[in-house]
């Protein structure tokens, strides 16, 4: 991170006055703003936003010619796992294999490649690219490693694949029970249950909690690439959703021996990381607003690819099976109870249109009791009950949403649903016509941290591919406008940022991007192959591409 003094060669404390860009933001309204100058003060923040015939300053310390580039405000992501990012980039990827084999091939080449780690771990997997239609099992993964354990999380965190030996490190057998808000997948016509490899949501931590943990220092390093990744893409700032302790301590240090450049907006893992954390309440802004403890995230149910999602009708194409509620509905609003009662804001995963009602049912409840800006958040809200949707707006909930899963999951989420429960689903434009805000984010390493295909997913309702032809639900689609602002300003003010993140304005940290093309006239296709060439965060350039 010490690139940027590196890159511009500037005093560490001075005026900066960048010129010659084609620069836009939005406006307290909602609208682009075009301007062609910035003043920097030399505390990071905006000084002053100069347009076409304004009289610039007669004297600065530097001056920064931008070479006729797009200028606009660095990109929040509002729902990404930090760690998970850097951690994933030291194990094993599976996101890309196309099939069982294939994935078998790269697991053992993985292993071999490093035969000293007594586990071999990884994430990405994802049952319906494989055409299986069934869950992985052990006995595949041990044909690919049988001399020591193995433990995969599929793509969307929900579910982990574990061979033979895995299985026996967790103790999980025949006998085993299914726990609270989670599933042992069973072989089919086997006595006694035997378990087939796949564990679901709670059941996981059958296996994790015998995964040897990182070291500090591992941490730090996967700290450094989670950085490097975000920043590539345009990310200055970002909610890591599911901070535990040991990530708190690794951002900590980071803040203290000055590498932490991406501005992080930390949800605990829970309450009782929250109460490690934070203590008494949220934490203030720390290190120039580069880190804050927000609040607490907790979970209603799993995910709909491992069919944990809670459903109000049984799954099209599993009937008999509604889903899980990782966390009761007395149990939620306990701990949802527990985190508003010290003003720490409450932020609760909700993938299913019953886990959905129950959220909002929760938060319509605990609004008699904790008034004020509360800003209750609902991540994901993938499939919401039509009946459900002017609760948003109603009861001032944030939809914390991820418009990439809705190209990656669109055929996924016909099989699960059937075309009759599809109204509701991914349903951005609707939750927005509720007067709710929308913010953005990609649910990172579940997908890319890339905001620029998010928004052409958002605009479109279209996979890469173009596909389907009109888009997918087009009612749904937003304007550029509308998903310009759930990237900045929506997801600045999701955070308790507004005033500091999101705009281009005086007052507000000089966090932003010079790219390729202008967002706002490129095609989509073009859209999604936006190359970010600078990032500057608190006035000073964090990144830059080829360095």
């Amino acid at each position: 991170m010490a690139l940027a003094m590196a890159i511009l060669p500037t005093p560490a404390f001075a005026d900066i006055l960048v010129v010659n860009v084609e620069g836009m933001t939005l406006d307290v309204q909602g609208n682009v703003d075009h301007f062609n100058a910035l003043l920097i003060g030399n505390d990071g923040r905006i000084v002053q936003i100069f347009h076409r015939g304004d009289k610039r300053p007669g004297k600065v310390d530097f001056q920064y010619d931008g070479k006729g580039r797009v200028l606009m405000p660095g990109l929040i992501d509002a729902h990404a796992h930090v760690m998970e990012v850097g951690l994933g980039a030291l194990t094993l990827d599976l996101s890309m294999a196309k099939s069982l084999a294939e994935a078998q091939g790269r697991i053992a080449a993985f292993a071999a490649a490093h035969p000293d780690r007594p586990w071999i771990l990884g994430r990405g997997w994802n049952q319906e690219q494989w055409g299986l239609g069934r869950m992985p099992t052990a006995a595949e993964l041990d044909a690919a490693v049988k001399d020591r354990p193995v433990w995969l999380m599929r793509v969307d965190g929900h579910a982990g694949w574990a061979n033979s030996r895995a299985l026996a490190a967790g103790g999980v057998t025949g006998a085993s029970k299914d726990p609270d808000g989670g599933r042992i997948e069973r072989l089919p016509g086997v006595p006694a249950g035997r378990p087939a490899g796949v564990l679901v949501d709670s059941a996981t931590a059958l296996v994790e909690r015998h995964v040897p943990p990182p070291r500090p220092e591992d941490r730090d390093h996967a700290f450094a690439l989670a950085q490097q990744e975000l920043l590539s893409h345009g990310v200055t700032a970002v909610a890591d959703m599911g901070t535990t302790i040991e990530d708190w301590q690794t951002y900590r240090r980071a803040g203290d021996n000055g590498t932490l450049t991406v501005r992080i907006m930390a949800y605990a893992a829970g309450t009782d990381a929250m109460s490690l954390i934070g203590g008494p309440g949220p934490s203030p802004w720390l290190y120039d607003d580069r880190l804050r403890l927000n609040g607490v995230k907790l979970y209603a149910d799993g995910a709909l690819g491992s069919r944990g999602a809670a459903l109000k009708a049984p799954y099209a194409d599993d009937p008999g099976n509604k889903g899980l509620f990782v966390t009761q509905e007395t149990q939620l609003r306990n701990l949802m109870s527990r985190g508003a009662m010290d003003n720490f804001q409450v932020a609760v995963h909700a993938i299913g249109d019953a886990a959905n009602a129950a959220v909002l049912n929760a938060i319509d409840e605990l609004s008699q009791t904790y008034k004020g800006d509360r800003r209750w958040r609902i991540e994901h809200a993938q499939i919401v009950d039509p009946a459900d949707i002017p609760r948003f707006g109603k009861l001032g909930v944030i939809a914390s949403m991820q418009p990439i899963h809705q190209t990656s999951d669109r055929t996924m989420a016909e099989a699960r649903l059937g075309p009759a429960r599809l109204a509701g689903a991914y349903a951005w434009k609707s939750i927005a016509a509720s007067g709710a805000r929308l913010a953005f984010g990609s649910d990172a390493p579940v997908e890319r941290a890339d905001p620029f295909a998010g928004m052409a997913a958002a605009i479109t309702r279209q996979g890469a591919d173009g596909q389907p032809f009109g888009g997918w639900q087009p009612q749904e689609r937003l304007t550029r406008e509308e998903a310009l602002a759930a990237y900045t300003t929506g997801a600045a003010y999701a955070g308790f940022a507004e005033g500091r993140l999101g705009r281009l304005a005086p007052g507000q940290r000089a966090d932003f991007l010079l790219i390729d093309r202008d967002p706002m006239l490129a095609t989509p296709s073009e859209l999604r192959e936006t190359k970010v060439q600078e990032v500057w965060v608190n006035g000073r350039v964090a990144w830059k591409a080829g360095q």
